[in-house]
């Protein structure tokens, strides 16, 4: 008898795409709260700390290494963007690229390391769970 998978079992997509869904996701976030509210604020901090945690759910056992380094690029490339195209949603209205962008991960460092945390968490227990499957697996 098999036993059923658990959510720490079910992350079957590759590294490859998890990265360009997240990426998809957190601009899409990006953009919603600009648009409502001219900064990027608490909407994305939220969204940003759910969707580390949902990559890290989602990815196949192979690729927990993309996923676990992904966070602090994610958030650094999305204002790396963002200071190139519109300084003033992360920093200082007078702010330059380099400025803006430092201004946007200083303010934004709680979600970051928050959702870096629960990443790498996440990746954690279910590289355990997979591990015990496997003796399990092999002892049976």
């Amino acid at each position: 008898m098999t036993p059923t998978r658990t959510l720490w079992e079910e992350g079957r997509e590759s590294g490859r795409e998890v990265v360009a869904l997240g990426f998809a996701l957190a601009l899409t976030v990006v953009i919603i709260d600009v648009a409502t509210g001219v900064r990027v604020g608490v909407l994305f901090d939220l969204c940003f700390v759910a969707l580390c945690v949902a990559l890290a759910l989602a990815v196949r056992p192979d690729d927990f290494f993309v996923v676990g380094v992904l966070p602090p690029l994610l958030m650094g490339g999305l204002f790396v963007l963002l200071g190139l195209t519109k300084p003033a949603s992360i920093g200082h209205p007078d702010d330059g690229m380099v400025q803006a962008t430092i201004s946007g991960l200083s303010h934004h460092s709680i979600a970051l390391m928050t959702g870096y945390a629960l990443c790498l968490g996440v990746l954690y227990i279910r590289q355990r769970v997979v591990a015990i499957r496997e003796a399990e697996a092999s002892v049976g």
